[in-house]
């Protein structure tokens, strides 16, 4: 199948776009350094010949509440106006577990409405909801971090590796249209904050992680179950601590 990865370039995208390309597929590379912007529609009309499936893994550059809502509405409806025009068969779409849990954060809320866009335009579709990356703890602490402070709340956490992800969005572009949902997550549950704590004690960084029930994160007060998905969540290979120790070395 020739399966354009719109975002892909990025971080999941380019490994996407390899396993797809690894398991026969044709697989191309979608974003603006390639010629393709869905924010104007540039070059879309032109990757798409001949795509049968699409992989939406792009990402707004900023996180602006108005910003990043006007991205997704905007580059979806750009993206779904074209599929349907070059005959594309599964729209596949990566978002977050919990999106519909955390109001309050704007990234979250525009997240929501692209995947509400996908529902309603009558394409067969997929949509993969990850938990937070791995590679996102560090960011995840300077956001929480007042002063020599990190505050983070102690609710359940279970992030995922960025390659077990994009294997799992590969695997969900080749097969059937789910038309629905798929969660996926890392094999290791934590406490946040405790997470947070190891790894800052694992770089030496000098920063005290307060627990904290009522620590915003990036906006949003968390419940004990807001970052992480229900039963039958297909969950990574990879274990946090093996990831991290590479990382050390």
């Amino acid at each position: 199948m020739k399966v354009v990865v719109i975002g892909g370039t990025g971080l999941i995208g380019s490994k996407v776009v390899s396993k797809l390309n690894d398991h026969g597929h044709e697989a191309v590379a979608a974003s603006p350094n390639t010629g393709v912007n869905t924010l104007t529609g540039e070059g879309l009309a032109e990757v798409l010949q001949g795509a049968q499936v699409v992989v939406d893994v792009s990402n707004s550059p900023s996180w602006e509440d108005e910003a990043v809502m006007n991205f997704f509405r905007t580059c979806t409806g750009n993206l779904l106006k074209a599929n349907a025009e070059a005959g594309v068969t599964h729209h596949v779409a990566l978002s977050i577990v919990g999106t519909d849990r955390l109001p309050e954060n704007g990234y979250f809320r525009a997240k929501l409405a692209q995947e509400e866009l996908i529902k309603a335009s009558g394409m067969p579709y997929s949509l993969v909801h990850a938990t937070q990356f791995f590679e996102f703890a560090n960011g995840i602490a300077d956001a929480g971090t007042e002063g020599d402070t990190v505050r983070i709340p102690p609710v359940k956490f279970q992030p995922i590796y960025s390659d077990d992800v994009a294997t799992a969005v590969a695997r969900t572009a080749a097969g059937t249209p789910l038309n629905g949902v798929v969660e996926i997550a890392g094999p290791d549950m934590f406490r946040f904050d405790e997470l947070i704590r190891d790894v800052l004690t694992a770089q030496n960084d000098p920063r005290k992680v307060v627990a904290d029930p009522h620590a915003r994160y990036y906006g949003s007060e968390l419940q004990d179950g807001s970052l992480v998905p229900g039963p039958g969540a297909q969950l990574g290979a990879t274990r946090f601590a093996d990831w991290f120790a590479q990382q050390q070395r």
